[in-house]
């Protein structure tokens, strides 16, 4: 009778230790909800998307503008010649000039040098220009001969003063830098400004006019001569555009 006691007493106590409710899962607390911070990434989402469009919309508003090719001194005039047309990215607070301005353009004179690659705004030209300290813009007349075909704005020559018949200038000598060849150096450096355009009715008969920007002291002698149609012009070697 012991022995069934004892065994029923071991029975109950097993079943008392076993642990009640053995494989579930503890119960968690819900997750909270924040709209508000669901709403704020989707404004930023459309925020970034507006500004991407935007920026895609401008970069396509673009406009023909006039780029200098070749050096333009101060008084010189942008022409076809010297410039060409490149597109930018339009901006209201930039005076560019517009390529189909070209023509109005070439009538003011640029107050300051210009360099190859400048795109040029309004602001670096008036009607009279700007020459350099110490020099003086001189207008030629040449006949055939006295220039070569090739001469453009922009070069860089040597004036020369020759008869208008060919021979010895009558004020040529040894004393003031002639020579036997009939010919006197009146500027060694002058840089050629406008040159006539070649529409002009005078390129049927050879003439040319042009302009040349010399230091104040060469300027009696160039204009004297010039006055008598005896001044030549020799493009200086490596330094025509």
């Amino acid at each position: 009778m012991k022995i069934q006691e004892r065994t029923g007493a071991g029975n109950n106590r097993s079943a008392v230790s076993a642990p009640a409710g053995v494989g579930e899962r503890l119960p968690t607390a819900p997750r909270e909800r924040k709209p508000a911070l669901a709403a704020l990434a989707v404004l930023l989402i459309l925020v970034g998307a507006l500004g991407a469009t935007v920026l895609v919309l401008r970069a396509g508003d673009r406009v023909e503008v006039v780029k200098v090719t070749k050096r333009i001194a101060p008084g010189e005039s942008v022409t076809k010649d010297n410039s060409t047309s490149v597109m930018v990215a339009a901006d209201s607070d930039v005076h560019y000039v517009k390529y189909s301005k070209l023509g109005a353009l070439s009538k003011l004179k640029a107050k300051t040098t210009l360099y190859p690659g400048t795109v040029v705004v309004g602001e670096m030209f008036d009607d009279k220009g700007g020459l350099p300290s110490g020099k003086a813009s001189v207008g030629l007349s040449l006949k055939e001969g006295q220039y070569p075909s090739t001469l453009q704005q922009g070069d860089t020559v040597a004036l020369y003063r020759v008869a208008a018949n060919g021979s010895s200038s009558s004020n040529d000598d040894k004393g003031s830098g002639g020579s036997s060849s009939g010919r006197t150096l009146l500027v060694p450096d002058a840089r050629v400004g406008a040159v006539n355009n070649k529409s002009d009715s005078t390129i049927s008969t050879g003439n040319l006019s042009i302009t040349v920007l010399v230091d104040n002291d060469d300027v009696a002698a160039v204009t004297s001569a010039a006055s008598l149609g005896e001044v030549a012009v020799a493009v200086v070697p490596g330094t025509g555009n």
